[in-house]
């Protein structure tokens, strides 16, 4: 038992020798690890990945939108069921809409190498659309149904040694894009696709706020809004299921117009765009320019019976940012101006419904109407591709009245035009093969004219509640009347509409939380 004891009594000491030995080895307090580090390089809100020398920043917003009078955030109602002004169209239409940006950064001998991703998941409501029965169909959330939502992407890019690569924003746009002082998505006048289309683009910087660039990017998706076939004839009761020229599908039973059918070939070369711009404390100034090919398809549904050669269009733009103005501090104008010749979509871009096809109708019943199409070229069967003429402007000001309260003014205007020989075969021939002879004046040109204002309150840092109204007309050249076959889309009778100019109103409420 003794022993036992001493054995026991032993260890113990020895235990406790030994622990105080490794104790003494050990520092008094151990370092705290450094999980997040702040990467100051490159402005706030930057930290350095841990492990790397790769900084990243996280950023984004959560968005509200309530229209009014409108089938669409926010683009007006200009075609399918809004542009019915009966029944069918919606007086309200929902939105709701997360955005993440992941912007991350690394220093090199080269310069800085930059990547950058912003996304979208969107549920917006839908509305409904009429069946040749008499019924109607739910039209909303294509991509997931009652319990699903739209997934976008607009920015994935990399940035490198001046290289711009992937889906940036188009050079040839303002910096602020089609919103120089509006939350409207749908203003004409310039150039558009400020969420971004893929391109490769290089800048170069001189100096004094002074810099250039010039690149090539995808026509494809945002830069067709259609070169016309004015040879195809509408069927015997004058309906297509295609509304040319539209994004996606259009209703079953939709009017023809006698403006043909959208006919492009593959694309065979990408838009060249160039920019110069020059950034310094008064405001900004950016002349833009592009080109931009038109490729048609056929005269007729096979190869053999040919068809016209392609033709290059071109567009041009000068934007203008005035700052430091007397009416107040952060108080800015905005103003652009563009022409195009066969590249449309850099005036009446691509976000707005009037960038494809307009059909209005005045009311309910068989009353008036007013229609116009601003597709890049057309041609007739056996002629050559004629370019379309568009010119455009669009402007505003903003005002902040207090560091909670401020409101903006704006407005856009766009002119279409057609050429002698267009107007000739489509006057002439394939618009009163699809409507009749009751026209007492055919004329396919049209003008667009916009005007809008907001009230945006911030009550708290990076959240704000915004209500906008917008009010747009078409300015259509036709004159007497159309005799418009029976569109079971939005529940109109066939009948003589008088031709006639429209306008529209919209409203919307938005409430955002950027972080």
């Amino acid at each position: 038992m003794n022993l036992m004891k001493s054995l026991y009594l032993g260890s113990a000491a020895g235990l406790v020798v030994i622990s105080g030995a490794h104790a003494a080895d050990l520092p008094l307090k151990a370092k705290a690890v450094e999980y997040v580090k702040v990467c100051s390089l490159y402005g706030a809100g930057f930290y350095y990945i841990p492990g790397t020398d790769t900084c990243i920043k996280l950023g984004g917003y959560m968005r509200a939108d309530l229209g009014v009078n409108t089938n669409t955030i926010f683009q007006g109602n200009t075609s399918n069921q809004a542009g019915a002004q009966n029944r069918m169209g919606n007086a309200f239409t929902w939105r709701a809409r997360s955005d993440l940006t992941v912007d991350t950064r690394t220093a090199t001998e080269y310069g800085v190498v930059r990547t950058f991703f912003e996304g979208v998941f969107t549920w917006t409501s839908g509305g409904y659309q009429g069946l040749r029965v008499g019924g109607s169909a739910y039209d909303g959330n294509p991509n997931g149904g009652v319990l699903g939502g739209q997934l976008g992407v607009f920015h994935a890019f990399i940035q490198f040694a001046g290289f711009t690569i992937g889906k940036a924003a188009s050079q040839f746009s303002a910096p602020w894009g089609q919103y120089p002082g509006n939350v409207y998505d749908g203003l004409v006048g310039g150039g558009g696709a400020l969420t971004g289309v893929n391109q490769f683009t290089y800048t170069t910087e001189f100096g004094n706020g002074v810099s250039a660039s010039i690149g090539v990017q995808d026509p494809s998706a945002y830069y067709q809004p259609g070169i016309q076939n004015l040879g195809i004839a509408p069927p015997g009761n004058a309906i297509l299921d295609v509304q040319p020229p539209f994004f996606g599908p259009v209703p079953y039973g939709t009017p023809q117009l006698g403006y043909g059918l959208s006919a492009y070939g593959g694309t065979t070369f990408p838009d060249i765009v160039g920019q110069l711009r020059v950034d310094q404390a008064w405001g900004m100034f950016q002349a833009s320019l592009a080109g931009h090919h038109n490729n048609p398809a056929y005269y007729t549904g096979v190869e053999t019976g040919g068809g016209p050669g392609g033709k290059w269009g071109w567009a041009g733009q000068g934007a203008l940012t005035i700052k430091n103005i007397p009416t107040g501090p952060g108080d800015v104008i905005n103003v652009s101006g563009v022409y195009t010749n066969g590249a449309t979509r850099y005036n009446i871009q691509d976000m707005t419904a009037l960038a494809g096809a307009n059909l209005i109708y005045g009311g309910s019943g068989i009353s008036s109407v007013g229609f116009g199409f601003a597709p890049d070229s057309v041609y007739a069967p056996n002629g050559q591709l004629q370019l379309v003429s568009t010119w455009g402007m669009r402007g505003a000001f903003t005002h902040n009245w207090s560091p909670h309260w401020s409101s903006s003014v704006f407005g856009a205007y766009a002119a279409v035009s057609f050429t002698g020989e267009a107007k000739s075969y489509m006057c002439g021939v394939s618009i009163p093969r699809a409507l009749g002879a009751g026209f007492t004046s055919c004329n396919p040109d049209f003008n667009i004219a916009q005007v809008g204002a907001n009230l945006r309150w911030t009550p708290v840092k990076n959240l704000t509640f915004t209500t906008e109204g917008v009010y747009s007309m078409l300015d259509q050249k036709h004159a007497g009347v159309a005799n418009l076959p029976n569109n079971y889309a939005v529940y109109k009778a066939t009948g003589n509409y008088q031709l006639k100019d429209q306008d529209i109103w919209t409203v919307m409420f938005r409430a955002q939380r950027t972080w």
